[in-house]
């Protein structure tokens, strides 16, 4: 979540000087000396805003899926409009694969894949991997998140041939090279300083150990793991993980069913299957910490960052209609400028920039969680005001105006990311990423479109108790005054320098 400086850092009206506007005859005088221009009338179907257009059906295009011999999996989707194809080829291999002590090491594979790989049976730089990406038109765009690593890259159709051949070859055969591990690590410990330095950061980073506990899914990467990781823990991430029958193929684009299968069979066909059974990743439910509340001091941040987690409905879960009822659920809280979070926590009271939420949802459960920043002295209330609206959703259903609303913000922002190949190749790698049916997709607008306010009031009963609920301050504390910890006189006090995100308490032993 962007945040911004806390309210009253910035005067509301700044005074204007009139030297500075009028030079180069940027504003009319008129203006300048107070006097009111000419009202002029609006020309009938010119300044006018164009009449509403007739609501249209939202249709999926048809979705290809086949398998190689090898076990690789190639999913395709012809948009034929424009001369361009994404590609985005994946591992079923993410951070919740990272062996126990060693978290980070999905993620810094995944970016080794760029630089440096085999091609041709020759070693091959990033330098030069990176121009011959950019000679396509395109980058390599490589990561890892929960369910998959990827490589990710976006062609005109004369090049589709050249770049597939491309993310094979950093994919099959990465370097690994303990130079570039080097290099790779400098870069993420710079960008976790970064991060440690701000509250908003620090305080989702504490929130997800505190909902899930040490399970995989609540594991995180801070500075100690990463200097702890070496060259044979990618090796070993390699060997194991990234195997053709835990991979897949999404093409979205200017591309049929039969030149995709031509393409992977031609790149992809000959990636031999191990003799082994493919690994599966040994997953858990969320094992909350006992602690309804950690605090973290650290002194002299601008600000406050304030988060509250929940427990959310899985993934696998049979009932699918309980599912799309928890996907508005959390847009009622969180789903826009207009939700009820923002509209408690801003626009009513001006206590921060901004108040969001969202949910993640994975096959052994999952996470709804509430964020927001503000002024030290006022995160107290921002703090209980998160807790209220989450509980008293139960008690107070949305009414049919505000239930229509977020279903509109739901399937517009899922009709946007239909625009674009990129964006229907996210939609497809997220769903093979987290084990989903891809025929699922076809059913989101009916499913969101169908919960009642009943449907989201169970919804929160069912799953939102005030018991349920973890939440984090990170901020300087003693600006925050003693009214932080008036309703949690229990709450769990950290420093910076004691708080550990590896343990099972998050304090160091």
């Amino acid at each position: 979540m962007t945040t911004m400086a806390g309210p009253g850092r910035w005067p509301s009206r700044l005074p204007l000087r009139r030297d500075v506007l009028a030079l180069a005859g940027a504003w009319p005088a008129g203006l300048l000396s107070g006097a009111a221009a000419p009202a002029r009338a609006a020309t009938p179907g010119l300044d006018e805003p164009p009449p509403p257009q007739a609501q249209r059906p939202l249709v999926l295009p048809d979705i290809d899926s086949f398998k190689l011999p090898n076990g690789l999996e190639v999913v395709v989707v012809q948009r034929p409009a424009l001369p361009v194809v994404t590609l985005d080829l994946l591992v079923r291999a993410g951070p919740e694969t990272d062996p126990p002590g060693r978290p980070g090491v999905a993620a810094m594979a995944s970016a080794l894949w760029s630089k440096g790989a085999r091609r041709a049976g020759q070693p091959v730089s990033a330098a030069t991997l990176a121009r011959q990406a950019e000679a396509l038109g395109s980058g390599l765009d490589t990561g890892s998140s929960w369910g998959a690593s990827s490589v990710t890259m976006t062609v005109t159709r004369p090049h589709l041939a050249k770049a597939l051949s491309l993310m094979a070859d950093v994919v099959r055969h990465p370097l690994l090279a303990a130079d570039e591990l080097e290099r790779a690590r400098g870069q993420a410990l710079d960008g976790l300083r970064v991060t440690l330095r701000s509250p908003g950061e620090v305080a989702a980073l504490v929130l997800r150990r505190l909902h899930w506990g040490d399970v995989p899914h609540g594991r995180v990467a801070p500075p100690a793991a990463l200097q702890r990781l070496r060259r044979d823990d990618l090796l070993a991430f390699q060997a194991r993980w990234v195997r053709p029958d835990r991979a897949a193929l999404v093409l979205v684009g200017d591309v049929d069913a039969s030149q995709a299968r031509a393409l992977a069979a031609r790149w992809l066909g000959d990636w031999a299957l191990p003799a082994t059974a493919p690994p599966q990743a040994v997953l858990a439910a969320p094992q909350a910490m006992p602690a309804t509340l950690v605090l973290v001091d650290l002194p002299g941040s601008g600000q406050s960052g304030v988060a509250v987690a929940a427990p959310y409905i899985g993934s696998g879960a049979a009932d699918r209609a309980q599912r799309f009822a928890g996907v508005v659920a959390q847009a009622v809280l969180g789903g826009g400028y207009s939700a009820r979070l923002n509209q408690e926590v801003r626009i009513k009271r001006g206590l921060s920039y901004g108040a969001s939420a969202g949910a993640e949802s994975f096959a052994a459960g999952g996470m709804f969680s509430a964020r927001a920043q503000t002024a030290h002295a006022s995160a107290g209330e921002v703090l209980q005001l998160l807790r209220l609206e989450i509980t008293r959703l139960a008690d107070a259903p949305p009414a049919a105006d505000e239930l229509a609303a977020r279903q509109a913000t739901l399937v517009g922002s899922f009709a946007r990311r239909l625009e674009t190949t990129a964006g229907l190749a996210d939609l497809l790698a997220g769903q093979w990423a987290q084990g989903r049916p891809l025929a699922d997709l076809q059913h989101y607008v009916a499913g969101v479109l169908a919960v009642t306010p009943a449907q989201v009031q169970a919804f929160a009963k069912t799953w939102w108790p005030a018991a349920s609920l973890r939440a984090v301050v990170v901020g300087d504390l003693a600006a925050a005054g003693p009214g932080l910890t008036a309703p949690d006189p229990a709450a769990l006090r950290l420093t910076m320098d004691t708080l550990d995100l590896e343990s099972a308490t998050l304090r160091q032993p």
